[in-house]
């Protein structure tokens, strides 16, 4: 499907979105109900009904709004499992700090508005894609932990205790527990966990809530007040989901406004940040998941801007925030939703079933809900996280995952935030120290420019090629692993002269490694060597210029300090060059003209054969930048270079970018292949600067060779030298490349 014909059908609803919605409703509406209890429960027995309210209004909103303007169209979204902690541990909180119903319900919505009011900046300032980078044993961890924490919280109403006992007391005291309590969540849990064993065309969620009324029912045979609906601490209690009723609670969410201070307020703003991250990366984990099973490419930037429309629509109205989530999602999908109008009808339905059961909501028995949300702790929980801590290899990664949802049951989940983030930070740290920032290290010996050199210059390299050592970074060069660069090239500075650094491959540099760079510089000139750069990037991920930051630090420019050069092969021929100056040995230049005996290869030619060759040898003159001849153009002709400078380049296929194989100077000669094989040239020669040639074709030196063989013979025996050369050097330089 084109992308034209894929927008086209998410604008048509069809019988499918329809059934996916409604199958996802029923996911949805009961454990929406149970996280708006499970929010307000530390208000006690009597805002059962308002959290109940507070998660349907969430579920209509989110449904409504996410999918309409979100970017993962077949996400459905209502009220999640790490809203509930979050919110819950705040209304906890905010509930022993003395403060009244009222201010409660009036912080609650403003966190929500909050949230929802980061995760448009987040989608705005493109944060969709930093959020997915956060490690995955945080996530793990943190996941775990609120799993952990939605336990721990219903074990109070699994076990049917008084509100104000401690959870973990009433754990070990048998004779507080209900046994009509515990009786419906055990059967609601048990029917949950076991639903999808016998079908999946109804949600698992659906039969664990129908078994668990239905026991609530049955227990009222023998404790008839379990049925009544007045002063029944076992159900939700009275619920109006009337227009009028909902109004009138967002009234009092507002009026609860005018008695927050500004402390207050200030106090919002960390949990706000933990709720809009929690949501985030729950949604975007729902995103990846939904990608894989149906083959798409979400928008992280848009879903972030549209959940976080959703989750004000829904603070504004009411109601609790949320995300995308896993559970409605996949059941949608099955159920044959594949546009977002699923998403959409979603929480249509939601607001028809409202209306529609109105205050039968409020008899579903509060146990019922307590074993749908151990269920859904229980899954959040990774269990396959317990293998990481078996491998020595591993064990850190364990250590992360217990510390962030250890944080969250000892502290609180704004603590679990900070130390997650404390620790990606040292995971990030630690991956970068355990790669290595030195990809290759080579010496002139191994690696060479590609300024062809004359026979007695290569001689003078191959003795002292030592004496330069190439280094070639790659990854970020900061303060966790200049240490390791240090220590890899610190003998080798001892003896090496002149030290190049490659730095093609660097994608961040900081002060530490500057500071690094400047010791080395220091401990080479105080030697008598030099350090170089070479492939500087002029733009680094981050946006930063590496030239001119080494050039504002002092690292690289005048004063002594390190040379820049444009590429690897400019750095290496500077190289070469010092170190055929440093050996005395006399270079022909660019501005000479060599008469034919001064050419290397014909130097020791004695003169009556010079003289039969002069008769076949022609002049050429060709400007700088001009072509001396094209691949695949058709020539048997060779060039000795008299003047000036020739480079070798042959042209990449499907691109405009030339691959630089070799550069001639005075004295050398060039296009022997097709000279000697009478083939088709393989690549361009183009003048680098005004350059004069002695050209022979293949024909005429033929003629000569037949008069006077012995001409003939010396010349091919000079020519087979310098290109076996050639060819050893080549052979060096395709294993360099294979081991690279």
């Amino acid at each position: 499907m084109t992308d034209t014909n894929a927008a086209a059908a998410d604008n048509k609803p069809s019988w499918a979105d329809a059934g996916g919605a409604l199958a996802a409703m029923l996911v949805a509406v009961p454990s929406s109900i149970a996280f708006g209890v499970a929010m307000y429960a530390p208000l006690g027995p009597g805002f059962a009904g308002a959290g109940a309210l507070a998660g349907v209004v969430g579920a209509v909103a989110l449904g409504l709004v996410a999918p309409a303007l979100g970017g993962a169209p077949r996400i459905i979204s209502a009220p999640c499992a790490p809203a509930a902690a979050v919110m819950a541990a705040l209304c906890a909180g905010l509930v022993t700090a003395g403060g009244t119903p009222a201010q409660v319900l009036a912080s609650l919505a403003l966190v929500g508005l909050f949230s929802g009011a980061l995760q448009l900046l987040y989608g705005a300032l493109g944060g969709g894609r930093l959020i997915k980078y956060i490690p995955y044993p945080v996530v793990t961890g943190y996941m775990s932990g609120v799993g952990l924490l939605i336990i721990l919280k219903q074990i109070v109403p699994f076990l049917g205790l008084e509100k104000n006992t401690d959870a973990l007391a009433g754990l070990f005291l048998p004779g507080a527990w209900q046994w009509p309590a515990m009786t419906v969540a055990v059967v609601t849990a048990a029917a949950a966990v076991l639903a999808p064993r016998v079908t999946k065309k109804v949600p698992a969620a659906i039969i664990g809530l129908g078994a668990g009324i239905l026991a609530h029912f049955a227990a009222g045979f023998f404790q008839p007040q379990l049925l009544a609906m007045d002063n029944n601490p076992f159900i939700i209690g009275h619920i109006s989901t009337s227009p009028a009723a909902m109004w009138q609670g967002l009234a009092a969410n507002f009026a609860g406004l005018s008695h927050l201070a500004l402390p207050e307020l200030r106090a919002l703003i960390g949990p706000a940040l933990t709720l809009s991250v929690l949501l985030s990366i729950d949604t975007l984990k729902t995103c990846v998941v939904t990608d894989t099973v149906v083959r798409s490419r979400h928008n992280s930037n848009r879903e972030l801007r549209g959940q976080g429309a959703a989750n004000l629509a829904s603070a504004l109205l009411g109601g609790m925030p949320g995300a995308g989530t896993m559970g409605a999602t996949m059941v949608s999908l099955a159920s044959g939703g594949r546009t977002r109008w699923a998403g959409v009808l979603t929480g249509a339905f939601a607001l028809a079933a409202a209306l529609i059961l109105g205050g039968a909501i409020g008899r579903i028995p509060l146990a019922a809900l307590a074993g749908i949300l151990v269920v859904v702790g229980a899954r959040m929980i990774d269990r396959a996280s317990v293998r990481l801590a078996l491998k020595r290899s591993t064990m850190l990664d364990f250590a992360v995952v217990l510390s962030v949802a250890g944080t969250a049951l000892a502290a609180d989940l704004i603590a679990a935030a900070g130390v997650g983030i404390g620790f990606s930070m040292l995971l990030f740290i630690r991956e970068q120290m355990n790669s290595n920032v030195i990809r290759r290290k080579a010496t002139g010996l191994e690696i060479s420019s590609k300024q062809q050199r004359l026979p007695r210059e290569r001689a003078v390299l191959a003795e002292r090629g030592a004496e330069t050592l190439v280094v070639e970074l790659q990854g970020s060069l900061f303060f966790g692993t200049t240490d390791q660069l240090f220590s890899e090239i610190e003998q080798e500075m001892k003896t090496c002269r002149r030290l190049i650094i490659d730095m093609r491959r660097v994608t961040s540099v900081d002060f530490t490694a500057v500071h690094m760079l400047q010791q080395v510089d220091e401990m080479m000139r105080e030697r008598g060597g030099a350090l170089v750069f070479s492939h500087l990037p002029p733009s680094l991920p981050t946006g930063q210029d590496l030239g001119d930051y080494f050039k504002q630090l002092g690292l690289a420019g005048g004063g002594g300090a390190g040379r820049i050069f444009e590429t690897l092969h400019d750095a290496l021929e500077w190289a070469e060059d010092r170190i055929l100056e440093e050996a005395g040995v006399k270079r022909l230049y660019y501005g000479e003209l060599l008469d034919l005996a001064e050419i290397d290869f014909l130097r020791e030619m004695d003169e009556l054969s010079l003289a039969d060759l002069r008769v076949v040898f022609k002049e050429l003159h060709v400007p700088a930048g001009k072509p001396i001849f094209v691949r695949k153009g058709h020539g048997e002709e060779l060039f000795l270079i008299r003047r000036g400078e020739v480079r070798i380049v042959l042209p990449l296929k499907s691109t405009h970018r030339q691959h630089h194989l070799a550069v001639f100077g005075p004295g050398d000669f060039f296009g022997e292949v097709a000279f000697l094989n009478r083939t088709p040239r393989t690549a361009d020669a183009i003048a680098l600067r005004d350059t004069d040639l002695y050209v022979i074709g293949r024909p005429a030196f033929d003629q000569i060779a037949s008069r006077n063989p012995v001409v003939g013979s010396a010349f091919y025996q000079r020519l087979a030298t310098v290109v076996a050369l050639r060819l050893r050097d080549a052979d060096r330089e395709l294993r360099r490349l294979q081991d690279s």
